[in-house]
């Protein structure tokens, strides 16, 4: 062997020994990671068990007259539970599933019996609002009222009710509040509920305006939820179902539009500078909440109404693109009880004649659905519309109102155009307390501004006026 190739030999076998050695090194590292990762696991699941699966829940209609007995044992033959009977809607239940089945699967069992009409899973509804604008305490720039205007020190911001063109809007794009409070700034003897988040019924400027049950009314008595004290409104939250106080912000911003106390020198006022307000939880601090809690609370409303309450309006800004039978069924009932439900058409900018949004897209003669404008007149960007299914625009965009703690913020959305129309509904009911909600969903949607950026969009073709509903224009 020449001294050449001797060299080559040794420097292939040197780059043999180093390549094994490399991967020897590399078998210890796997080695060693995957004895680490195992260990990791373990930990991780001695730390944080598995949570147990939610049972699945359904809402079963059952054909009218079937006996709650037979409901309870047709479910027991399932091996499931009856958690609520919805009492104004015949034959509907809320049912839960105690075999860890799917949603589908339960609903499946329940369809295949002779005896029931629908059966559908228990679908989520999350709030979908564009984000709030910041906090705003009541002592903030809005300072000193202009002439003839509320002496609330905020009030100038809300241009919504006087458009003066502040902060680059339209003069007189607004739903002509001033004019409207000549003749009504609403009454004690109107409920309003509104089914959200809850409201802060400590707020300051909400305060006076928060319906307690009153004494002559007996406590929400429930077959399957029990006796609730119910002396601020009603929760679905499963810790207290008597404190419907909100954690999220979103319902006391909306409380405080439909009636923040005006002319209390404090804050800002209300579409109603007197009313009742009516707290109903269902959404939680994530802003999430279900159909059967929403159908819960409706009935309980309807109770309360049969009880003797006046609550004649149900404000209620969220939705999803989920139809429920059920949920339908419920709020045709209040329907029947007198009741209006204003409801958000939704912010996702859609035709909703084609994608319906609900609990705005039931085609009931009680629902109202609202679509949004800004502080120029035009349809918010974000907004829903349709001809046919969305009737009415109101003011939805940097609209200023109350938040928790006491504080104001301003918020955007269908969902803040949905209370200023549930509290001009409430002005009119103050004049006139023995309208039906026939005539005053007519009169809400016949007493609109025409606006060329709504025609097409909207079936009134206009945007709300409260001078005009309760006859001051």
């Amino acid at each position: 062997m020449n001294r050449k190739n001797f060299l080559g030999h040794l420097a292939l076998a040197l780059a043999i020994i180093l390549v094994a050695a490399f991967a020897g090194q590399v078998h210890r590292w796997r080695t060693e990671w995957r004895a680490k990762r195992h260990q990791i696991a373990v930990l991780r699941t001695e730390q944080a068990p598995v949570q147990p699966r939610k049972a699945a829940e359904v809402l079963v209609k059952f054909k009218a007259g079937t006996t709650l007995d037979y409901i309870k044992n047709v479910a027991l033959a399932h091996h499931d539970l009856v958690e609520d009977r919805i009492e104004s809607v015949d034959g509907l239940a809320a049912i839960e599933d105690e075999d860890g089945l799917d949603p589908e699967a339960v609903v499946n069992e329940y369809r295949a019996l002779p005896n029931v009409e629908y059966a559908e899973p228990n679908f989520q509804i999350n709030l979908d609002d564009p984000a709030a604008g910041p906090v705003l305490p009541s002592s903030d720039v809005y300072s000193g009222p202009a002439v003839n205007t509320p002496n609330d020190p905020m009030f100038s911001g809300q241009w919504s009710l006087k458009n003066d063109g502040q902060d680059g809007g339209t003069q007189g794009a607004d739903i002509s509040a001033l004019e409207a409070w000549e003749k009504t700034k609403g009454s004690s003897n109107v409920v309003v509920a509104v089914l959200d988040s809850g409201v802060d019924y400590t707020h300051p400027d909400l305060v006076q305006n928060m319906w307690i049950r009153p004494a002559s009314v007996p406590e929400y008595s429930d077959r399957e939820l029990g006796t609730i004290d119910d002396v601020h409104g009603f929760s679905l939250n499963a810790d207290d179902l008597r404190d419907p106080m909100d954690d999220n912000g979103h319902g006391t911003h909306c409380a405080g539009i439909i009636g923040a106390e005006g002319g209390n020198e404090f804050g800002i006022a209300g579409v109603n500078w007197t009313v009742q307000i009516m707290p109903l939880k269902f959404m939680n601090a994530m802003g999430q909440g279900t159909t059967k809690d929403a159908i819960e609370a409706i009935n309980y409303v309807i109770d309360r109404k049969k009880a003797g309450v006046n609550v004649r309006i149900i404000s209620a800004s969220w939705g999803s693109t989920q139809k429920s039978k059920a949920l339908g069924d419920v709020i045709k009932r209040a329907g029947d009880e007198g009741i209006l439900f204003v409801a958000a058409a939704g912010n996702s900018s859609a035709n909703s004649d084609k994608n319906p949004h609900y609990p705005a897209g039931y085609d009931l003669p009680n629902v109202i659905s609202v679509a949004a404008t800004d502080r120029k007149d035009q349809l918010a960007g974000f907004s829903n519309y349709g001809p046919k299914s969305v009737h009415i625009a109101a003011p939805g965009r940097e609209i200023l109102s109350t938040w928790l703690k006491g504080d104001f913020r301003e918020a955007s959305g269908t969902s803040m155009a949905t209370p200023e129309v549930a509290g001009v509904a409430a002005l009119i009911v103050s004049q006139n307390p023995e309208i039906t909600v026939a005539q005053l969903r007519e009169r809400l949607l016949k007493s609109v501004d025409k606006l060329p950026a709504l025609d097409g969009k909207v079936s009134s073709g206009g945007r709300l006026n409260a001078a005009k509903a309760v006859g001051a224009q």
